[in-house]
């Protein structure tokens, strides 16, 4: 079964900088377009990035655009989001996700890395 796992969250200051990443279990994941998501304490669950499955076209909220790169790297079944000048408000549980049949509709969860940013 096809799992994506998540790992690099961690705390940081503010302007600090951290890379998260997506690993997927299988190869045939390659061909989805994948999405990253945050969960702040108390809110909903967020857009935070997209990425084609051919790494050639990205999609930003307005919140991290600017300041987050996602990138994907087919050969190792990796997608990373390079978090820079992070904020207080960055704080939450960043999840991946493969897209479903329709725009930025989450299909496949992980279980989600922590990041906290602090003043």
């Amino acid at each position: 079964q096809a799992q994506l796992v998540e790992s690099g969250g961690g705390s940081v200051q503010t302007g600090g900088s951290l890379t998260l990443s997506c690993a997927a279990s299988t190869r045939a994941l390659n061909t989805r377009a994948i999405l990253w998501f945050r969960q702040a304490p108390g809110k909903e669950r967020e857009f935070v990035a997209r990425i084609r499955w051919s790494g050639v076209g990205t999609y930003y909220s307005d919140s991290v655009k600017g300041r987050f790169t996602i990138s994907r790297d087919n050969v190792e079944n990796t997608v990373y989001l390079q978090m820079d000048a992070l904020k207080p408000e960055d704080t939450a549980v960043y999840y991946c996700a493969t897209e479903g049949s329709t725009w930025l509709a989450p299909a496949l969860w992980g279980q989600g890395t922590r990041v906290t940013v602090s003043e």
